[in-house]
């Protein structure tokens, strides 16, 4: 998995940019917005990647916030401090794994990891990791693909299985990638079946999913116990 992403790591903003059609800014603005951060509130974004939800954040909670975006890839990493010094923003990178973090218990006012959480190991236990290192009453929010239905889904569906390898594959020089993770996406639970992923991770006393773009994503927030 690492090795994979690695691969792909200079050309993923691209990649995504203009296989999403420039949908995941929005996306990522709506998973702002429903985490529930405000201004000087400490956020740690896992599986941030090149950092854009965790520059999303720190737009969110200001200058007397504190952002730390991490992920278990060095490669993905590489262009996120230039992007944060390019956008006048302060964040924190280090490399570390979602299902291992380098932090306190309760370090943290809400914790991230967008289109991620269907790569590791052991979700549940993830979403165990990152309620952690929240404090009790902060959120966990989780931004992952869905599957949509109806007319819609079925156009989607073909749209994975066939234009997003070729696509990939053109810009990344990876077709096999992209060959991957629209199949995790297609497998990976989602709606309800995602909070119940939640609900066995037994950290949260209350979870809702938030529907995006007929369901081709979700913004799953979970409350802390």
């Amino acid at each position: 998995m690492r090795q994979m992403f690695s691969s792909i790591a200079t050309r993923y903003d691209v990649t995504n940019e203009v296989m999403s059609l420039g949908i995941h800014r929005l996306w990522r603005r709506a998973a702002v917005k429903y985490s529930g951060a405000k201004e000087g509130d400490r956020i740690l974004d896992c599986a941030t990647g090149t950092g854009d939800l965790a520059l999303s954040f720190k737009r969110k909670v200001g200058a007397s916030g504190h952002v730390v975006g991490t992920d278990f890839c060095p490669e993905m990493l590489q262009s996120a401090p230039g992007k944060a010094s390019e956008a006048g923003l302060q964040v924190e990178f280090q490399v570390a794994d979602a299902m291992a973090l380098p932090f306190a218990d309760a370090s943290f006012d809400v914790a991230s990891i967008s289109f991620g959480i269907r790569n590791v190991d052991d979700p549940v236990k993830c979403l165990k990791e990152m309620a952690r290192v929240v404090k009790p009453g902060g959120r966990v929010v989780v931004l992952e693909f869905g599957q949509p239905q109806g007319l819609f889904g079925a156009l989607f569906r073909v749209y994975a299985k066939t234009i997003m390898p070729a696509l990939g594959g053109l810009l990344t020089g990876n077709r096999t990638a992209y060959e991957y993770l629209p199949r995790t996406a297609a497998a990976f639970p989602s709606g309800d079946a995602f909070l119940a992923l939640m609900d066995q991770a037994g950290a949260y006393h209350e979870r809702v999913a938030h529907p995006l773009t007929f369901g081709t994503s979700y913004v799953y927030v979970g409350t802390v116990r």
